[in-house]
């Protein structure tokens, strides 16, 4: 389990090793694993990136891969993500307005 881990106290290449298993078993993204362990993404980037390279190549070719993956899949996540942002905005201004009004706005196009 990785909930409330504090990355206090311990070595950078455990942090490495730990933060690779961490993003290996959720295949979370360098920001996420960021925010769960309170570190900069710029630590996490570094740790598993270079550091793990040096420490344990094997784990690193199998963050590597995560890494990819999320990397390829990072426009899809920002469509989305955008396309939500305006769906919530067209529904707060839909509630905002009267139904009658609505209603007449549309009919004058």
């Amino acid at each position: 389990s990785y909930g409330g881990l504090s990355m206090k106290g311990i070595s950078i290449e455990e942090r490495a090793v730990i933060l690779a298993h961490y993003i290996i078993d959720t295949k979370d993204t360098v920001r996420g694993a960021a925010k769960k362990f309170g570190i900069s993404k710029s630590t996490v980037h570094k740790d598993v990136s270079e550091r793990l390279k040096k420490i344990n190549p094997a784990l690193f070719l199998e963050v590597r891969t995560i890494l990819d993956e999320n990397k390829a899949e990072r426009h899809i996540r920002g469509g989305m993500a955008t396309k939500l942002k305006y769906s919530r905005k067209s529904n707060i201004w839909q509630k905002k307005l009267p139904k009658q009004f609505l209603l007449f706005f549309t009919s004058c196009f």
